[in-house]
């Protein structure tokens, strides 16, 4: 499944580097210090300043360290994608998405 992954290099949460990021449609990956997935979340259409404003929120509240991005327009499928490869890899939601236990994903097949 390495195709599917978002594996970008994680950049710093902070004020100067969100303020760098385009108001653009997406998903991203929250992460702590040691690059440990917190959440996974995505910019769609109604969000105001696309992955900037998502970011900018997150870094508010504290919430993580770093992020990185991907820009898409299908983000939601995209955001389920990544939320499935996260299951596979891991056997569970990252914490920040637990709440989204309800609803329901589909699994990956073993490529």
């Amino acid at each position: 499944m390495a195709g599917v992954r978002l594996d970008k290099p994680w950049q710093d949460l902070t004020a100067e580097a969100v303020g760098r990021l385009a108001g653009e449609l997406g998903v991203y990956h929250l992460g702590d210090t040691e690059g440990r997935m917190l959440r996974i979340g995505y910019a769609g259409g109604r969000t105001l300043f696309g992955l900037r404003s998502e970011l900018a929120a997150a870094l508010a509240r504290g919430e993580a360290a770093r992020f990185r991005t991907e820009v898409t327009a299908q983000y939601l499928s995209r955001y389920e994608e990544l939320l499935m490869v996260h299951v596979a890899d891991h056997g569970r939601l990252p914490p920040g998405n637990a709440a989204d236990g309800r609803r329901r994903l589909g699994r990956l097949s073993p490529g």
